[in-house]
């Protein structure tokens, strides 16, 4: 079955960074779009990125400029960049993979991953 296992969050400082990571298997990694959303308590889960197979990206508003998204084809993992963190950013993160990047940017995507806590401290 398909399996998307995130890995890198944790507590960190204002202004730090982390690097969250994505391995995906029991699919096709090449024909997915892949994504990352985010959760924070009380609220609902938010777009953050998406990466097309041959690499276009597109990111939320809140992240442009300081998170990236990447992917390695041949190891079937996606990232994210995650740099000038702020509290505001403190969330659980999930990855996912959908059919296109409109799947995935609409939140419509048939996998996700269990998630990944981030905290950022003030």
């Amino acid at each position: 079955q398909v399996q998307l296992v995130e890995s890198g969050g944790g507590l960190v400082q204002a202004g730090g960074s982390l690097r969250l990571s994505c391995a995906a298997s029991g699919l096709t990694f090449n024909n997915y779009a892949m994504g990352w959303f985010r959760q924070a308590p009380g609220k609902e889960r938010e777009f953050v990125a998406v990466i097309l197979w041959l690499g276009s990206t597109d990111y939320a508003d809140a992240v442009k400029g300081r998170f990236s998204i990447a992917r390695d084809n041949a190891k079937n993992t996606v990232y994210l960049q995650m740099n000038s963190l702020k509290p505001e950013d403190t969330a659980v993160y999930y990855c996912t993979a959908g059919s296109a990047g409109t799947v995935v940017r609409s939140g419509r995507s048939d996998y996700w991953g269990q998630g990944t806590q981030v905290t950022v401290s003030s």
